[in-house]
């Protein structure tokens, strides 16, 4: 039988290799790092979970807390539903016994429309108000343009007479929109009248208990409106796009959506367009608000400056509150930069050598002001002051004032005939027939075109004759009319004979200038 080894015995015990040892090594290193990337991505998951609860939980609270604003404001507006409902239903009767009261009255008619005061007027809009007679209406305002201001503020007043006053204002305007009517031989521009009217209904429509968030318009009347806004989309079309269509057209259109609140969220895109394409106008800021563009606000800024529109780029950014982000200062030095280097390319342009300078100047006077303008506007002054650009406006319009004056020739001295300028005293002759003219015979005298008839004769001049050598005889550019001479008119002068006396011997027969006072 074999011996059994004794435990207490040693043994020889089999060495491990080192490749081994390596291996394990290895082996350590990769858990001990792929551990570390497992906690890493563990603790990863858990900070982005706690990060999503945390929005999820502010959302849900915006959502409780907007929706228990939501059922704030409908429960507002429901129990403000018999208030405005007792409101309307009094002012339609109130409306409806002044109408009758004016038709039994014998009112004086009075078809020139002329007023004396603001009183005046305010009854003269009433009346046409009072009996829904639109076109009248229609007519007299436009026939009051140059009392616009006094229009403004006594129009929202007439319109609260009638009995249905977005039907009235819609018939009132039907005539230029959404398509002038009048054809070819449509005349004046009447879009001002369109916006005017559509201004002064906005406070006849809202809603006197909660505000502009209710437009108290008849379902019947919003529809009509949508109608008329996608015939005007049409005709806009139809007229080549945007860039064809006018800028007052434009206003009165984005008006008429503010004004009956139909401002559609699938057509915000062409509202910024047309914003953009008309910014210059005073009310498009305001109304790019109305219209739900607050949010595109930035990029339509960044829109303006990229086209050099830096003076509108400047009004947008007061009426969105962006002043911060859109500093107006760089951008006014910026418009009148931009506003000197087309004055220059004016001046630079070979076609149009004689008004360069004028339309220049114009150019940067215009430029000027409207700077001037906006600093005084916004309280600028501190930033950017304006006495160095005041200065360079009155250097402009002095030189434009100089420019204007005309030039005086003074009564003893005579003028070329070759550039009008003075000639040095003639030589009295020697001989009084020394002098024999190598022209040929004039043509008769012909009066200035603005005096057909002199006040007395025009004395003789005396003796002895002038000697001119080689020159032309003295004339005048303005005596003597290009065309053919018309007959002789009663008490008017005839042409001059050869030698004629009275003109101090002329010998070619040419009559001297006469006195400026003729010619002024």
């Amino acid at each position: 039988m074999g011996s059994i080894p004794d435990p207490g015995e040693l043994t020889e015990l089999t060495q491990p290799s080192f490749d081994e040892f390596q291996r394990q090594t290895s082996l350590m290193t990769s858990c001990t790092l792929l551990w570390k990337e497992l906690s890493d991505h563990i603790n990863s998951l858990e900070q982005n979970l706690m990060k999503q609860s945390e929005t999820l939980k502010r959302k849900i609270e915006a959502l409780d807390s907007e929706t228990k604003a939501s059922l704030d404001s409908l429960k507002k507006r429901e129990l403000s539903i018999e208030d405005s409902v007792k409101i309307a239903l009094s002012r339609v009767e109130f409306n409806t016994k002044a109408a009758m009261r004016t038709l039994g009255d014998d009112v004086e008619d009075n078809p020139d429309g002329e007023v004396d005061d603001g009183d005046g007027l305010l009854q003269q809009l009433k009346s046409t108000c009072l009996k829904m007679e639109a076109k009248e209406f229609w007519s007299f305002v436009i026939g009051k343009k140059k009392e616009i201001d006094l229009l403004r503020e006594k129009i929202p007043a007439a319109l609260s007479e009638c009995i249905d006053p977005a039907r009235f204002v819609m018939e009132a305007i039907s005539e230029v929109f959404p398509v002038d009517k009048r054809g070819n031989e449509g005349g004046s521009d009447l879009a001002w009248a369109c916006v005017l009217i559509l201004e002064s209904l906005i406070p006849v429509v809202v809603d006197p208990v909660i505000g502009k968030s209710r437009i108290l318009v008849t379902p019947s009347m919003k529809e009509q409106a949508k109608e008329i806004a996608e015939t005007w989309k049409k005709s806009l079309e139809e007229r080549g796009g945007i860039e064809n269509v006018k800028t007052p057209d434009v206003h009165t259109f984005l008006q008429h959506l503010v004004t009956f609140g139909i401002v559609k969220k699938e057509d915000l895109e062409l509202y910024r367009k047309l914003v953009v394409a008309s910014a210059w106008r005073k009310q498009m800021p305001k109304l790019a608000v109305s219209l739900g563009l607050g949010d595109q606000m930035p990029d339509m800024i960044e829109e303006l400056i990229s086209k050099g529109q830096q003076l509108d780029a400047v009004h947008f950014t007061y009426e969105v509150g962006l002043v911060d982000k859109f500093h107006p200062v760089p951008l006014l030095k910026s418009f009148l930069r931009d506003a000197k280097k087309a004055a220059s390319s004016i001046l630079d342009d070979p076609n149009n050598t004689g008004r360069a300078a004028q339309l220049a100047a114009r150019k940067e006077q215009s430029s000027l002001r409207a700077v001037i303008k906006c600093i005084e506007e916004y309280k600028l002054e501190a930033e950017f002051p304006p006495e160095n650009l005041k200065k360079r406006l009155e250097q402009l319009e002095k030189t434009k004032t100089e420019k204007r004056k005309p030039v005086v020739v003074p009564a003893n001295k005579r003028t070329r005939v070759n550039n009008g300028g003075p000639m040095p005293p003639a030589k009295a002759g020697r001989l009084t027939n020394a002098y024999v003219s190598s022209f040929p015979a004039p043509p008769p005298f012909v009066r200035s075109p603005s005096h057909t008839q002199y006040p007395a004769p025009v004395p003789g001049y005396p003796s002895p004759p002038p000697m001119y050598g080689s020159r032309s005889p003295p004339t005048n550019p303005y005596a003597y009319s290009p065309e053919a001479a018309p007959p002789p008119l009663a008490g008017s002068y005839p042409g001059a004979p050869m030698n004629y006396p009275a003109y101090g011997g002329y010998g070619n027969g040419l009559a001297p200038a006469y006195q400026q006072a003729y010619y002024r």
